[in-house]
């Protein structure tokens, strides 16, 4: 554990001292931003409207706010997730420190738990940063907190394992931008895969509407903690960290 953490330290500090960190919080905080509050603007002029109308229509901010926007900004993710992890190995490739890391005494599960908790919380705190907007709501309304936290929950599970895929992708090659442009390919190939469920009610048609992230992401959107939700994400998280693993042990033996 001790080792893990140490990798896990070295990662966040490398993308604090440059200004990548920086600038992802500062992009995410704004994209964020912007979806959250034109939301909540088309949410506060469709009250007004219907109070002109005469008609007393109940406001579900829960889903008419917190619904929309985790389901945006888990499309946003797409872009920021591979600028998370396309440098995980890429660049320990490309500098040769990664026959360090071969030879060293810590192990590959170490390594590779190290990196990709790293990337795991600096995504974690750019979703930290979404508070200061939600705090309004506390502020001015009355959400419910619990279908809030399963959303989150849901979201931070997705990432986690699209972060996981980025690491394996990561030691595949030493270039960074081909390493980004790769993963978001596969991300975007497992949002995608849910709509063939919407073109064929085959059986290959169901097992890729399965093997979608935005199948299993309705469910804790709508605040509800499905099993085969938890299963399909971790066994995700799982599969990526494996690979990973065989991926870093070949790179081991040819070092």
């Amino acid at each position: 554990m001790r080792n893990i953490w140490i990798i896990c330290r070295k990662e966040l500090r490398s993308y604090f001292v440059s200004p990548v960190a920086y600038l992802l919080l500062t992009m995410f905080a704004l994209i964020f931003g912007y979806f959250f509050w034109v939301i909540v603007s088309s949410v506060d002029r469709y009250a007004l409207e219907s109070q002109m109308r005469g008609q007393s229509m109940p406001i579900n901010i829960n889903e008419m706010i917190i619904r929309p926007v985790l389901g945006n900004m888990s499309v946003i993710s797409l872009f920021f997730i591979p600028m998370v992890t396309m440098r995980l190995f890429a660049e320990e490739i490309r500098t040769g420190t990664i026959e360090l890391l071969a030879t060293s005494p810590i192990r590959d599960i170490e390594i590779i738990l190290g990196k990709w908790l790293a990337s795991v919380m600096l995504y974690g705190s750019m979703m930290l940063l979404t508070g200061l907007n939600l705090a309004f709501l506390f502020r001015y309304g009355n959400p419910d907190w619990k279908p809030m936290a399963v959303g989150y929950l849901g979201w931070i599970l997705q990432v986690a394992g699209l972060l996981a895929v980025g690491t394996f992708i990561s030691t595949l090659t030493r270039n960074q931008i081909i390493a980004g442009a790769a993963t978001f390919g596969v991300c975007l190939l497992l949002w995608i895969f849910s709509w063939v469920g919407g073109l064929d009610t085959g059986t290959w048609a169901k097992v890729m509407s399965y093997l979608s992230v935005t199948t299993h992401s309705e469910s804790f959107a709508k605040g509800v903690i499905d099993s085969k939700d938890l299963i399909y994400y971790l066994s995700l998280i799982f599969l990526g960290l494996f690979l990973t693993m065989r991926s870093l042990e070949s790179l081991r033996w040819r070092s």
